[in-house]
């Protein structure tokens, strides 16, 4: 059935590790070599789940009609092969993430409410992030809240007006509130 869990293709596994590579570059690598065992990637009614291995081998005995989710859902792929990121991959984005912003408690709620940071909302930006990069948004305290993409370099945040978007939002956990039904 075409609802049946499968590899991805060449062309799926190009654009999914092209989006995930935007956020965590090579480290890809690490979310699929792990000490606990082998981990991998699978498509399910147009989403992309990350799963050891040993948990899909035990999949196989549930008919794929009956099969809602296994794993983790890391986003979906649109129509047109459009690959958009998920919240629930944060968990396992944060830890690998190579370019970081940290919020000011005041902006926490605003970026929650699924609305870019600005300036005087940021507390920290790991130095030389380029312009376009992919982010992983923290809480002061290192709590991961989201992601996004960087709307400036860091060395542009330093001298930006205090209004002007630094990072444009594109995920966070309030998500799990307002869009519970669709998330996976």
């Amino acid at each position: 059935s075409a609802a049946s869990m499968r590899p991805l293709t060449a062309e799926e596994t190009e654009i999914f590790f092209e989006k995930l590579s935007k956020y965590i570059g090579g480290n890809i690598r690490l979310l699929i070599d792990r000490p606990d065992g082998t981990y991998c990637f699978r498509l399910h009614r147009d989403r992309v789940f990350y799963v050891s291995e040993d948990t899909m081998r035990r999949a196989t005995n549930i008919a794929n009609d009956n099969l809602i989710s296994l794993g983790t859902c890391f986003g979906k792929f649109s129509k047109t092969l459009k690959f958009k990121l998920h919240v629930t991959a944060l968990t396992y984005l944060g830890p690998y993430a190579e370019f970081k912003v940290w919020l000011k408690p005041s902006a926490e709620q605003s970026f929650l409410y699924g609305h870019h940071v600005l300036k005087n909302g940021l507390g920290r930006i790991t130095d030389n992030t380029p312009q376009h990069q992919g982010v992983v948004v923290y809480s002061m305290n290192d709590i991961p809240l989201g992601f996004g993409a960087a709307a400036k370099s860091t060395a542009e945040c330093r001298s930006s007006d205090p209004a002007a978007i630094v990072v444009y939002h594109q995920a966070d956990i309030g998500e799990y509130l307002r869009d519970e039904d669709t998330l996976v």
